[in-house]
């Protein structure tokens, strides 16, 4: 008896370990993607308007997102998302983003995206599996600078906003087609199977990694240092 309930522990125990066990590519996303939080924010005159960032409801940030092509080109990346939980930001979710694109290319590049998903909708839509951005989920290239016109019918209507960054400076960007989906794996590597992509960020029941601790207080700091700022 003794045995079958130490047996019990140790597996509950293991089980409970694992699902905490980010791999180190995981990990390098969490700390790409609090890095490129930090210098989006450090300069609003070259970044997102301070009242869109306000208003934002969810931040996803892909860092280092591949593009290569020659002739027949495509996009891929991985990265995580937080939403506002009221008093914070909710455990980061793990995203993947794929996008395919035609046409005359040649080259490859790397390049930092940020999406602000200005409502609920798009984020519904994201997490019941995937959402083609463009066509599941309307986004619109942000504007740019602390005086930028953020009132344009396009970013008031638009569910997501989309920021890129490529050799230091920041623009908006369009990525309709993209297909954006939670990343089944690593989600699973930090939460468990049982934990549903909506639990993460609806709920604050879920804990954070421990990884995530940079990327999470960057976050705060920025919204901190924007109503520092009003």
């Amino acid at each position: 008896m003794k045995r079958a309930v130490i047996g019990c522990v140790v597996a509950v125990t293991c089980a409970t370990t694992a699902f905490a066990a980010l791999s180190t590519a995981e990990q390098k996303r969490l700390s790409e993607a609090a890095t490129v939080i930090s210098e989006l924010r450090s300069t609003p005159e070259k970044g997102v308007p301070e009242d869109l960032w306000n208003k934002a409801e969810c931040v996803s940030v892909i860092p280092s997102l591949k593009k290569a092509a020659l002739g027949i080109g495509g996009e891929y990346g991985r990265g995580v998302m937080s939403c506002r939980t009221g008093d914070g930001w909710s455990a980061p979710l793990f995203l993947q983003l794929a996008k395919g694109s035609w046409g005359l290319q040649l080259g490859a590049e790397e390049v930092d995206l940020v999406l602000l998903a200005m409502n609920r909708r798009g984020i519904e839509k994201l997490l019941d599996n995937n959402v083609t951005l463009g066509a599941g989920a309307s986004v619109a290239a942000g504007p740019v600078g602390r005086t930028a016109n953020a009132s344009t019918d396009i970013a008031m209507s638009a569910e997501m906003l989309a920021y890129s960054r490529a050799r230091g400076v920041f623009a908006g960007i369009d990525i309709s087609g993209g297909v954006l989906r939670p990343d089944k794996d690593a989600n699973t590597d930090a939460y468990g199977a049982n934990v549903s992509p909506r639990d993460v960020v609806f709920t604050k029941n879920v804990k954070p990694p421990e990884a995530a601790r940079d990327f999470l207080a960057t976050l705060s700091k920025q919204a901190l240092a924007t109503s520092g700022r009003k």
